[in-house]
């Protein structure tokens, strides 16, 4: 009985000793999480923490609320409980800054959709459409929960080229039901070096379930290759699909083209191209636009090392192919009459700065073209890798009503 006993009061004491523990070390960890909204990342490695901490600010602040709460009820007990309630309250008030942010943004938002497509844009839009659509640029609950995804049709891996013996594929992603759709060409990012037909399925999965058939298309990668050949299987792509609209169950006068990071480059590209397929609207996530001028003026930090990327994409430096730069650089097409265009950048960007981005929609907007920037100011590249996130929601939101006004309005 006396073993029994010492044995409990052991147990107990760990028990408490945790109890006691849990609080500091949940603080100290939303904390450490938190600092990340703010806080650039230096290297490629710890980059991935600057680009999801603001996506999962509500997760953070309920941890900087519990530990906060926690604390508060043993301040009494330590000097370290002192230090750790001002780290909750730091975290906490950190890990608000999206939210606070987010009504101003999204009001801007709104404006700049209707001053540019019109007030009356979401009229247009068949009322089937707009049911399908997200109801709020926001929902708390997604955060938690996710978003909701129906099935739909996926076709992987179909090889729409073959060029120096690399298959090039494509995949398809359509509703459940046969039928012709307004097509979205998706390209994606990667610093024109990585990434497969395969990334940001949940984005063309969900486009997918809104009445579209989207095509996540495939190109060869620098060092290997370098430009042009990146825009040369984009273009033979653009091809393929359109001699086999039928089979891909797309109607070859409603297609737009969308792209993230390198992917958004390649799409702006190939739309504002003089021998461009005719689309009716180009998206671009975060995409470099000014090659030379990004080059000369890389973010800082610089986690991806700017201009090792550029001289392996093009295969030297702005003084050796200023030529090639200028030709690589989509600001350099704008010219009236190009598809509509919407930008979206990350105002915390430290692999594009948005400020580029910012001077194409200036350029285009000169030029008389229809285009919308959309900027979400506490967002890191890439954002959207968290497609349930603070940043994403408001995006998705938008870019939706983008693509209905453009492909399914009449």
């Amino acid at each position: 009985m006396a073993d029994y006993q010492r044995q409990m009061k052991g147990i107990l004491a760990i028990l408490l000793a945790v109890s006691l523990f849990i609080p500091w070390l949940l603080s100290a960890i939303a904390l450490f999480l938190s600092l990340w909204i703010i806080l650039p990342a230096p290297t490629f490695f710890l980059l991935p923490l600057g680009v999801v901490a603001p996506e999962i600010s509500p997760w953070l602040i309920a941890g900087n609320a519990i530990a906060l709460i926690l604390i508060i009820f043993r301040i009494h007990q330590s000097w370290l409980y002192n230090i750790a309630l001002i780290g909750s309250l730091l975290g906490l008030i950190l890990s608000s800054l999206p939210l606070l942010q987010f009504s101003a943004a999204n009001a801007q938002i709104a404006t700049e959709m209707s001053r540019v497509l019109g007030s009356d844009y979401l009229a247009k839009i068949p009322q089937p459409a707009q049911i399908q659509m997200r109801r709020q640029p926001f929902v708390l609950a997604d955060v938690f929960r996710g978003i909701t995804q129906e099935k739909v049709r996926i076709d992987r891996d179909i090889i729409f080229a073959n060029p120096d013996s690399v298959k090039l594929t494509l995949n398809v992603y359509r509703p459940l039901a046969n039928g012709k759709y307004p097509a979205i060409i998706m390209i994606y990012g990667g610093a024109w070096r990585s990434g497969t037909p395969n990334n940001d399925e949940k984005f063309s999965c969900y486009m997918a379930n809104q009445g579209y058939t989207v095509l996540a298309i495939d190109y060869r990668h620098a060092p290997k290759y370098k430009f042009p050949v990146q825009l040369e299987d984009v273009k033979t792509a653009l091809t393929y699909i359109q001699i086999h609209a039928d089979s891909l169950e797309i109607d070859s006068s409603r297609i737009a083209l969308m792209g993230r990071s390198a992917g958004g480059h390649l799409a702006l590209l190939a739309a504002y191209q003089p021998d461009a397929i005719p689309v009716r609207a180009v998206v671009n996530y975060y995409g470099p636009v000014n090659l030379t001028k990004g080059y000369y003026d890389p973010p800082f930090p610089d986690p991806i090392n700017t201009r090792a990327v550029l001289n392996a994409f093009l295969g030297g430096t702005p003084e050796e192919l200023g030529e090639l730069y200028q030709q690589a650089s989509p600001i350099n097409y704008v010219k009236p009459n190009l598809p509509p265009s919407l930008l979206v950048y990350a105002g915390q960007d430290h692999l594009v700065k948005p400020k580029f981005g910012r001077q194409l929609y200036e350029k285009l907007r000169a030029e008389g073209n229809d285009a919308i920037w959309l900027e979400i100011p506490w967002a890191e590249h890439a954002f959207d890798a968290v497609f349930n996130g603070v940043s994403n929601q408001l995006a998705l939101y938008y870019t939706e009503r983008f693509f209905a006004w453009a492909l399914k309005s009449s």
